[in-house]
Formats: structure tokens, C-alpha cells, sequence
């Protein structure tokens, strides 16, 4: 199984601990775009702000839980 929000390898439920609240609940699509953009330039720290936030939205708009959200459009 893999997370619907992100795509990381999980065992059970949608979501993986990283991208659900405490109750298993997905966090909002900002906090989402802000800690994957985080991680994003922990890999690639040459990368700047604009670019790790342009990068993520792309990568979430092809997952699951964010396909067709309204804010991805």
C-alpha cells in the first residue's frame, strides 16, 4: 500500500503518519505543500522556496487525495 497523499510505502489506513493528524485525518493542502516543500529542500538544499513549493504541487496533483482538489487546479 502507499499513502494517497504523498505515495510513501504504508501498511494500512489512506494517509501515512507524516501527511494525517494524530486521528488519522488528512492535514489541509497548505500544511501539506509547506512540510513536503521542507523536505523537499533538505534533499536539494540548492533549491529555492518558489521552486520546492512549484515542485511539490506538481508531485501532489498526481496523487490520489489531491487529484482534484480546487487549490492544484
Amino acid at each position: 500500500m502507499k499513502c494517497e497523499s504523498c505515495g510513501m510505502p504504508i501498511e494500512s489506513g489512506a494517509y501515512c503518519q507524516h501527511c494525517s493528524d494524530e486521528h488519522g485525518n488528512l492535514q489541509t493542502i497548505e500544511e501539506r505543500i509547506r512540510r513536503m516543500s521542507l523536505f523537499m529542500k533538505k534533499q536539494n538544499p540548492s533549491i529555492d522556496d518558489k521552486t520546492a513549493r512549484l515542485q511539490t504541487i506538481e508531485y501532489l496533483k498526481k496523487m490520489p487525495a489531491w487529484k482534484n482538489h480546487p487549490e492544484l487546479k
